[in-house]
């Protein structure tokens, strides 16, 4: 099948001509769209405190997205509370490192940043006496608790958001893709939320990551473009691949 049209459930890279999907576009000659399957909702100050964490308990915090780094500072702002200049942050990406410049200056802390599971464990053997805080959604997933308990590792979770469905079966023809790329669990559970009778038919799905590839199969749906891969350590990466191996068709 000829792949013409995808969809990518994030938003739109703020110059995308210069990012790796303008390349697939030129490459390819596909139509690319960028749609966010799911929106952010903080938690209230009330409902963070009758978690009974305290924030200034903890020497490090880890971060597995940007909106865990925008929530847990929002959050300590409004529980008054001064973040101390000795903690550490533990980034699942660069990227989220470097979002960090917006909150934290990198010449005053300690940030440590990893590219997958593997490598966040090789850095966290070397701290193993810190006191490790991980910021998440209402819906997030075990990988990174169920890290910290294979080491024995000292670590509290604390909800700081809500993940919720955004409204989308009126922006656009969801049956139009050829293709359509998710990045998490809760961009699978948007499909269904806004398409409840959604059939995968010849319809390929990408997949980023173990537990949104688990979650698009537990919902019936077959991932044909799985990533990271040894080849693939990134979902643009594995796009690119796949539509190379299927125009040479």
């Amino acid at each position: 099948m000829k792949i013409k049209n995808i969809l990518i459930s994030q938003p739109v890279p703020t110059e995308i001509e210069k990012s790796p999907y303008g390349d697939i576009i030129k490459k390819h000659g596909v139509h690319i769209e960028f749609h966010k399957f799911f929106k952010i909702e903080g938690v209230t100050t009330r409902e963070f405190r009758d978690e009974r964490i305290y924030i200034n308990e903890f020497t490090a915090v880890v971060f597995n997205s940007k909106h865990a780094v925008d929530q847990f500072f929002r959050i300590a702002k409004e529980v008054r509370v001064d973040v101390p200049e000795t903690m550490k942050y533990f980034c699942m990406s660069e990227s989220i490192a470097f979002y960090l410049q917006k909150y934290v200056q990198f010449r005053k802390r300690k940030i440590f940043h990893a590219s997958d599971m593997a490598q966040m464990i090789d850095i966290v053997k070397k701290h193993k006496s810190e006191n490790f805080l991980i910021p998440c959604s209402d819906s997030h997933n075990k990988e990174l608790p169920n890290m910290f308990e294979s080491m024995k590792v000292q670590y509290k979770e604390a909800v700081m958001y809500r993940t919720l469905p955004a409204e989308m079966k009126e922006l656009f023809d969801i049956n139009s893709f050829d293709m359509i790329v998710f990045f998490s669990p809760q961009g699978i559970r948007s499909l269904f939320y806004n398409w409840p009778d959604f059939q995968q038919g010849e319809k390929l799905i990408g997949a980023f990551g173990t537990t949104t590839a688990q979650a698009a199969t537990e919902a019936g749906l077959v991932v044909n473009v799985p990533a990271p891969s040894s080849t693939a350590p990134s979902m643009t990466m594995a796009i690119d691949q796949y539509l190379t191996k299927n125009n040479k068709k």
